[in-house]
């Protein structure tokens, strides 16, 4: 069993075709998108359509980001996730807002949670940013189910990997992109996946994993797409320059 786990889409359709394509080339048996779909770029409803076709032909499992939350609302605010909701709400339609409102914030899968940020009240999107959030989350899934031992998750648009050791403290793992980590399972991981839309770590590519159950093995990966075209759809589409300028710089 080898799952593709991709997050954080952030409606880069180019980005997100990359990915899949790339994990077609990986003896993928199993996907799971986990959340934020949409937020920040220029064709939700295009990469929406996308990720229902992987869920209803491949049985994807997709779950709810918050910027799913607040294109649900049509939030309004000062952040830059809530001053593109109401345009992202507009672009997607009613269908398209049902089917993510019916999405779940959880998975597990035998020795595997996937959830969009922590597995600790997963409602709340708490950032897994270092080693005391992993055990946070690492924890919380234990106590859903004592039988995982991997928590993949995205939110923090980096990819990280955090073990637990003999004690109870987390230590961190810096992955090299495309070099397969070995996770047995007699240990407990957490991993952050990185962005498929929207990477945050000054590389433009956008980022994946793969997770090789039966193997015990993880592997972290870059692609390459058209990082330039989509900022210039971003600014065809009338959104806040940042979001072209972060895509041209990777952060």
């Amino acid at each position: 069993m080898k799952w593709a786990l991709l997050s954080d889409v952030h409606a880069n359709l180019s980005a997100w075709q990359a990915c899949v394509a790339h994990a077609q080339t990986q003896g993928v048996t199993h996907w799971a998108v986990l959340g934020d779909l949409v937020g920040y770029g220029p064709q939700p409803a295009e990469v929406v359509d996308a990720v229902k076709a992987l869920h209803s032909g491949r049985g994807a499992v997709v779950l709810r980001g918050n910027h799913e939350v607040l294109a649900l609302r049509g939030a309004h605010g000062e952040s830059m996730g809530a001053l593109t909701a109401q345009w992202t709400h507009g672009q997607l339609g009613a269908e398209r807002l049902q089917w993510l409102s019916a999405l779940p914030l959880t998975h597990v899968d035998g020795a595997l949670m996937l959830v969009h940020a922590s597995a600790d009240a997963p409602e709340r999107w708490h950032y897994v940013e270092d080693a005391r959030g992993a055990a946070r989350s690492l924890d919380a899934a234990l106590a859903a189910s004592a039988a995982v031992r991997y928590v993949m998750g995205g939110h923090v648009h980096h990819q990280t990997l955090y073990y637990r050791g003999q004690g109870q403290q987390l230590l961190p793992f810096k992955p090299t992109p495309g070099v397969a980590v070995p996770v047995p399972a007699h240990r407990c991981w957490v991993a952050t996946i990185g962005s498929v839309g929207q990477p945050r770590d000054g590389d433009t590519r956008a980022a994946y994993a793969t997770l090789d159950v039966s193997r015990q093995q993880l592997c972290f990966h870059r692609v390459a797409y058209d990082h330039l075209a989509t900022a210039r759809t971003v600014r065809a589409a009338s959104l806040p320059e940042m979001l072209a300028e972060r895509l041209e710089r990777g952060r």
